[in-house]
């Protein structure tokens, strides 16, 4: 490499460990998880190699490596275990953890102006809810919760404490929201947040489950029992509470910063900007006029914004590049593909199951793959790089029938077999979406939730929620062409322009090589894989 040709890398230490690398013209990024198979995995080390292996690059090309973690304080250069690796503890920069969040907040956002909202289970120095000023001239914070009070009170800890209440990881706060719709929102009535300015201050004192059975003490409130998992109607009505008083505070919480910046476009980020129901509710008030989430909100996107952040460092440009897609990983050659198709060992395959089976080239696999579909079956869906966030954007997806709650069903019982009230998401193409959904924004990342139309629900009831709501990507032909020529296929069988989409796994994280991706398909029971221009199928 040059002098003139900059370039970063982004280290995150923390949970969903990962690594990010970015030059004037390349950004790739990947996490930990999705290289070692274990969900939620710290680490950075196979991350890193992935990265600089993608963009060719060697590690002592590297100008500048900016880490963020958790905990009181950012990470030290000497905390890192980067000089083991021969770096120069001056070419490392700590990152504050909410800071790297707003980095990719507005970094990667369409906005010129923004409040930035950064909101988590917990980042450096006690932060949980912290807001900024971003403009073309720099991400200033303004100000945030008192480090006094406990990390308990805040909106996220709050939400991860009754998510572990009901028998799951804080990280599974998806199965949380997808439960509150089966709940009763007012069952209680004792407000769970103060929001006073800028400030949150929640009724919990105490994380984690212990929290939630500390307040059902203290107001004489009935929870259910611990670890109901959906199973007690009781719990269920505390999805729902805990929900709705999300909803309430995030909402009090984007005005009043709103009120505090002067800017009316809104970037949200951190783990709670994964609720996608909440978000749906904040892009529709009337204090704002723009919003952006990244796709990668939670720590997954650590990395990337302490990349974007070393970027900033390292030339005095605050770098702005306005997502369109989140297909951060690198692509995989004909070649690679077909190494694990015929069993190589350099692809890296593990047989979890070693069943027989058949693949052949197709000359239109889009074409192929709609037919399947549209024929009722379930398909994994391998195409070009995968995706840095935790939802499957047609990187990385298992694809099926929209129409029939069969799919969604035979989904859940053969292949996936998760909770029977989580919904599967639509994947629709961009220029219909507002026909079948009262969505009049794009919708990309899959992180809005907004209602069916009501004329439209039973037509594709594979993928409505029990609250008339769909988790909707919105999918652009000159954004990925490949996954809207499918769709436009099965548009033209069956008059419905969308796709049942869900990730490419079962319970291991989503699939990141051609080798995971034909592993899965032998362990899980789907009826295709259509990986590159490829279709294998059970022998």
């Amino acid at each position: 490499m040059t002098a003139h040709t900059p370039v970063v890398v982004g280290i995150n230490l923390g949970h969903d460990g990962g690594a990010a690398l970015i030059t004037d013209t390349t950004m790739v990024a990947i996490g930990e998880e999705r290289l070692n198979r274990t969900r939620y995995s710290p680490g950075w080390q196979a991350s890193l190699l992935y990265c600089l292996r993608a963009a060719d690059i060697r590690l002592e090309d590297v100008d500048l490596l900016a880490v963020s973690g958790i905990g009181h304080h950012p990470p030290t250069a000497d905390e890192t275990a980067l000089a083991h690796l021969g770096v120069d503890l001056a070419r490392i920069v700590p990152v504050d953890h909410h800071l790297s969040h707003a980095y990719t907040a507005y970094c990667l956002s369409p906005h010129d102006e923004a409040t930035v909202l950064v909101v988590d289970g917990g980042g450096n120095n006690h932060d949980t809810e912290t807001y900024y000023a971003a403009t073309r001239d720099g991400i200033h914070r303004l100000g945030g919760n008192p480090p006094t009070r406990p990390r308990a009170g805040g909106i996220g800890a709050t939400y991860e404490a009754f998510t572990n209440w009901l028998g799951w990881h804080e990280q599974e706060a998806g199965k949380t929201m997808a439960l509150a719709s089966y709940g009763d929102p007012h069952a209680h009535p004792a407000p769970l947040f103060d929001v006073t300015g800028a400030t949150v201050h929640g009724r919990l004192t105490l994380t984690h489950a212990a929290g939630v059975a500390e307040l059902a003490r203290r107001n004489s409130a009935d929870f259910g029992p611990p670890g109901s998992r959906g199973d007690n109607p009781r719990a269920t009505d505390a999805a729902a509470y805990v929900q709705a008083q999300t909803e309430q505070a995030l909402s009090a919480l984007a005005e009043q910063t709103i009120a505090a910046t002067g800017l009316r476009n809104l970037c949200f980020a951190g783990g709670v900007a994964l609720n996608c129901v909440a978000a749906d509710r904040l892009r529709r008030l009337d204090a704002v006029d723009g919003y952006f989430a990244p796709p990668a909100s939670s720590d997954r996107g650590q990395a990337l914004g302490c990349a974007l952040h070393a970027w900033h460092q390292l030339t005095g440009e605050l770098p702005r590049r306005p997502l369109t897609h989140d297909y951060f990983g690198r692509t995989y050659t004909d070649a690679e593909i077909k190494q694990a198709l015929t069993r190589d060992p350099r692809s890296g395959l593990v047989e979890r199951r070693r069943t027989p089976y058949r693949w052949r080239r197709e000359s239109n696999i889009t074409a192929t793959a709609a037919q399947m579909i549209t024929a009722g079956n379930i398909i994994g869906w391998f195409q070009g790089g995968s995706e840095l966030g935790p939802r499957a954007l047609g990187g990385r997806s298992i694809l099926a029938d929209p129409r029939t709650t069969a799919s969604s069903h035979a989904l859940n019982h053969r292949i996936k077999h998760r909770e029977p009230f989580r919904p599967f998401a639509p994947a629709v193409l961009a220029a219909h979406a507002h026909h079948w959904f009262d969505l009049d924004v794009p919708s990309p990342f899959m992180l809005l939730a907004p209602p069916v139309r009501a004329d439209r629900a039973d037509t594709i009831a594979g993928v409505v929620h029990v609250d008339r709501t769909a988790r909707v990507q919105t999918v652009d032909p000159s954004t990925t062409p490949a996954f809207a020529s499918l769709i436009e296929h099965v548009h033209q069988l069956t008059g419905v322009p969308l796709v049942l989409n869900t990730s490419l796994n079962t319970q291991e994280p989503i699939v990141e090589t051609p080798a995971h991706a034909l592993a899965t398909f032998q362990a899980c029971g789907l009826d295709a894989l259509c990986i590159g221009d490829y279709l294998v199928e059970p022998d």
